[in-house]
């Protein structure tokens, strides 16, 4: 519906554009996770580079996809994401094919929660900044303090742990925050 229906009327998207718009959510999809080469996408998609970065926000607009950008200020509509994630992990497991990636489900998964209540960016380190206050980095239980060590506010997010301890969080946690 979104697709066929709002993007046409609302976004004033080609409607011949949408099997393209619907390849380019499988690619994200298949992704581990997506971090796009605009140019690139859009000749393998065979649109213009500002056509992609309008649809997009078209369709982060819509809530199919979050787009993580480095700044949080000044976020223009045509700056590369540097992160492009599907909307939450449902949708993965309908567009993929074959065994999604782990690690895509569970940074799918925190970004869809926080996402509601917070500001989240893309840091240097790290997978994701919230609030431009706290680091985070997202793994399963062996995951190390490698990426986000010396960092202030800095946590690690884990899947399969029941109990956090020290800066490690339990992803499931995070569930309870929507």
């Amino acid at each position: 519906m979104i697709l066929e229906i709002e993007l046409p009327l609302l976004r004033k998207v080609d409607i011949s554009n949408i099997s393209k718009i619907k390849k380019l959510l499988y690619i994200i999809s298949q992704a581990v996770p997506f971090k796009p080469n605009i140019s690139a996408l859009a000749e393998k998609i065979n649109i213009s580079r500002n056509s992609l970065l309008e649809y997009l926000n078209g369709i982060d607009a819509a809530n199919i996809i979050n787009t993580i950008n480095r700044d949080s200020f000044g976020v223009s509509l045509l700056q590369k994401p540097e992160k492009i994630y599907l909307e939450n992990t449902n949708l993965i497991h309908a567009l993929g094919q074959g065994e999604p990636n782990i690690g895509n489900l569970r940074e799918t998964f925190f970004l869809n929660q926080l996402s509601v209540n917070h500001r989240i960016n893309y840091p240097v380190k790290g997978d994701f900044m919230i609030d431009n206050k706290y680091l985070f980095e997202i793994g399963g239980k062996n995951k190390t303090q490698k990426q986000i060590v010396g960092k202030k506010n800095a946590f690690i997010v884990a899947d399969n742990i029941e109990f956090g301890y020290e800066n490690k969080v339990p992803l499931w946690l995070f569930g309870f925050l929507y």
